[in-house]
């Protein structure tokens, strides 16, 4: 099996074994905590621009399902430290190697994923790259940064999904939405307008929508100014509903401030609690950014994170946004929201 090297900014060099597509890719170095959830996450919008280390050591054990995808977007390269070539599930249609080269996304195995991990939980995220020769130095992986996030990955024109007798009008909007969440949203009666990242607040009020869910999606919230502006003129007018990325955005239109993470929040198993009802669950969540605490000036917090203490959903006056991956009962929430509305 070819030499294939994972290079990090910090001049730390891994060499393992070729796997996935035969490239090269410069990313923002991550890692994900998750036991399950690989096809999940090599379909992730959020991954966009980054490479993923897995801390799980075998990945691939039920192979590729499609149905399970979330997006055509994920990570710009994968690292694990083994992967399984013969996977044994019923809906498998593939392995994660024959995905990676199908996508163009190059794959590096055999390497001490713990040790990586640990310099990405003490050093902070940074950039590294993948290969299969050494490059002279680390200035071209130092200088890499994510550009224009959310435009690659929103769709380009707005489109309907039905939901057969539907009883709400919803209108997403696509910052890198995952497929599960207009899902959650058609089997609770929902006709779904899926548009783009750059749709404004009066065209979106046009179709009279009974409510508005701002998606997940990759980048810096901050650098989204156009879309911050657009969401200040919803609010108020239509009740909301704003996940992961769609949470950030509302708090800084809502005059809060984000801060960037040392290595971030990715994993199925985030302890999350619950101010209201006093109690915690675990929740999946793929983010490199928090709201500040400090900076909310409309709004409470709702959920924080048992790990960090960090702010994990926020409530307003007819909207409310949570940081992590929601479950059917927060759906059921803005289903409620909507119907006490009219």
């Amino acid at each position: 099996m070819k030499k294939r090297y994972l290079v990090l900014e910090n001049g730390k060099v891994f060499e393992g074994k070729a796997f996935g597509a035969d490239a090269g890719v410069t990313g923002e170095l991550v890692f994900n905590t998750g036991a399950v959830g690989y096809i999940e996450l090599l379909t992730d919008p959020g991954y966009l621009g980054q490479i993923v280390v897995q801390t799980f050591p075998a990945i691939g054990n039920y192979g590729i399902i499609p149905e399970d995808f979330e997006s055509n977007y994920g990570p710009s390269g994968y690292v694990v430290r083994e992967w399984c070539d013969e996977p044994s599930n019923f809906r498998s249609e593939g392995t994660v190697d024959s995905f990676l080269k199908e996508k163009g996304i190059p794959g590096i195995y055999g390497v001490d994923t713990r040790e990586i991990t640990r310099i990405i939980r003490n050093e902070g995220v940074m950039n590294a790259c993948i290969c299969d020769k050494l490059p002279a130095d680390e200035k071209s992986i130092k200088k890499y940064k994510i550009k224009d996030a959310v435009k690659t990955v929103s769709v380009k024109k707005p489109y309907v999904i039905p939901a057969g007798s539907h009883k709400y009008n919803v209108t997403l909007i696509d910052y890198g939405a995952k497929s599960s969440i207009a899902k959650q949203l058609t089997e609770r009666g929902c006709l779904v307008r899926i548009v783009p990242y750059s749709s404004s607040a009066s065209d979106i009020l046009r179709d009279r929508p009974d409510g508005v869910v701002l998606s997940n999606g990759p980048g810096d919230p901050s650098e989204n100014t156009s879309e911050i502006k657009e969401i200040k003129e919803l609010i108020g007018k239509v009740p909301i509903f704003a996940i992961g990325l769609g949470h950030q955005l509302l708090a800084i239109a809502n005059g809060a401030k984000t801060s960037r993470l040392k290595y971030g929040h990715r994993g199925a198993n985030q302890p999350i609690k619950d101010v209201k009802a006093g109690s915690a669950f675990i929740a999946g969540q793929n983010h490199g950014y928090v709201v500040d605490d400090a900076s909310i000036k409309k709004g409470s917090v709702s959920y924080f994170n048992l790990n960090d203490g960090t702010c994990e959903g926020i409530d307003y006056d007819g909207a409310f946004s949570v940081q992590f991956d929601p479950e059917g009962p927060v759906y059921d929430r803005f289903i409620d929201m909507m119907g006490g509305g009219r």
